[in-house]
């Protein structure tokens, strides 16, 4: 990291960022959340306003959760109850998921949304935004 500037320099070489992370990067490759933080692509959230078949109604959270058991990348479709306590942004807005080792460290320095907790036994969530697009950090005790 530069003091001037707040940096952080990349072992190979390549541009520096703001965030850790790195700012460009080749279309071959893998976005930095992956290369440089060993952030684990989980699934993506996508929400809806069509009923699904295959719902399961989460009540705690006013939403109905399909396709994630089923799809092979990973899709999982999103439809919420107009008293949902969840954020208005990741409501409209598509998420990414990652599994990551440490909820506290994947946080560190990054816009908080959702602060950790525990959806089901044994796995820990967060939520963060990045350019506006909400991030949603997953940790799993193994």
């Amino acid at each position: 990291m530069t003091e001037e500037s707040g940096e952080v320099s990349r072992a190979d070489g390549g541009p520096p960022s703001h965030d850790g992370l790195t700012s460009q990067r080749q279309d071959h490759e893998s976005p930095s959340a992956i290369v440089e933080r060993g952030w684990r692509y989980h699934h993506i959230g996508i929400p809806t306003t069509v009923p699904r078949e295959d719902e399961t109604y989460l009540e705690e959270l006013g939403l109905h959760v399909s396709g994630f058991g089923s799809s092979p990348y990973g899709i999982e479709w999103m439809r919420f109850e107009p008293d949902s306590p969840i954020s208005e942004l990741v409501r409209t807005v598509p998420h990414i998921a990652f599994e990551v080792e440490s909820i506290e460290e994947a946080l560190a320095g990054k816009e908080v949304l959702t602060w950790p907790n525990s959806p089901s036994d044994g796995v820990r969530v967060a939520m963060i935004i990045h350019n506006g697009a909400p991030i949603e950090l997953i940790e799993f005790r193994k």
